[in-house]
């Protein structure tokens, strides 16, 4: 079967990727995840699909799941201009750690940022359109070519992640959510049983890392995503769309 043109669209899951999720689903909904990625990776989208990364407090467990299957398989990560300098610095030092040889930083379309924030405020001004432009749009670019996607999004962070499938149909792709159904323990657990390097933040009180103007940190017991642009209604930077509630896949971790 041949996939649509690749490119995020606005009119919502496409019939293609919403029957590719699907089948995925029903698939591996009991698979363990290193099993279901290694499916997606070298089986149903082999050479079509990547990986999308903040390299933040999490990334390193699914990037080394990554690593283990195919180390040269494509991770973007979004460089919106306005990380923390500590955020780039893990981003050479885990993709060093783990051999990954194909990591593709993407940035922002600079005569767009020359025209809509040229004083790097906008994101105080409107965080919506300062995302957009930051990590949505060039997400969109990036994503060219390549049939589905991998999230490292899971239940336990809250908001409107907390129905989140296995597999789902976003705009002309597929999107993967493989840790979906890990706890923040399992999270734990992993780093200390593959002696993985930490987000250099995280010691600080960071616990869920984006731009520095709209990342905090979180007071013990919040949710982890808790720092996030702290005091407003906003919680997602718009790269994912909303996941309507649905029957929940019980992974094997």
């Amino acid at each position: 079967m041949n996939a649509p043109a690749a490119g995020l669209t606005s009119d919502g899951p496409q019939p293609w990727p919403r029957a590719r999720a699907a089948e995925f689903n029903q698939r591996h909904a009991m698979s363990p995840t290193p099993d279901l990625l290694r499916a997606a990776i070298d089986g149903m989208f082999r050479d079509r699909i990547a990986v999308v990364s903040s390299f933040g407090t999490e990334s390193a467990v699914l990037l080394h799941m990554v690593a283990q299957i195919d180390p040269a398989t494509p991770v973007i990560f979004l460089e919106t201009g306005q990380l923390f300098a500590q955020t780039l610095q893990y981003v050479e030092q885990l993709s060093r750690h783990l051999g990954l040889t194909d990591v593709r930083a993407e940035q922002p379309n600079p005569a767009a940022i020359a025209a809509e924030d040229p004083q790097g405020d906008l994101w105080r001004r409107d965080p919506d359109r300062c995302c957009y432009l930051r990590k949505v749009l060039p997400l969109e670019t990036a994503l060219s070519g390549f049939e589905a996607w991998i999230s490292g999004r899971k239940r336990f962070q809250g908001g409107g992640r907390g129905a989140l499938p296995l597999a789902e149909a976003d705009g002309t792709r597929v999107k993967l959510n493989p840790l979906a159904a890990w706890s923040a323990d399992a999270i734990d657990t992993y780093f200390t049983e593959h002696d993985l390097p930490r987000h250099p933040l995280q010691e600080f009180g960071f616990l869920s890392i984006g731009c520095h103007p709209c990342t905090d940190t979180v007071v013990p017991g919040d949710d982890t995503r808790a720092g996030r642009w702290a005091g407003s209604e906003k919680t997602e930077c718009g790269i994912h769309r909303p996941t309507p509630p649905r029957r929940r896949f019980q992974v094997v971790v």
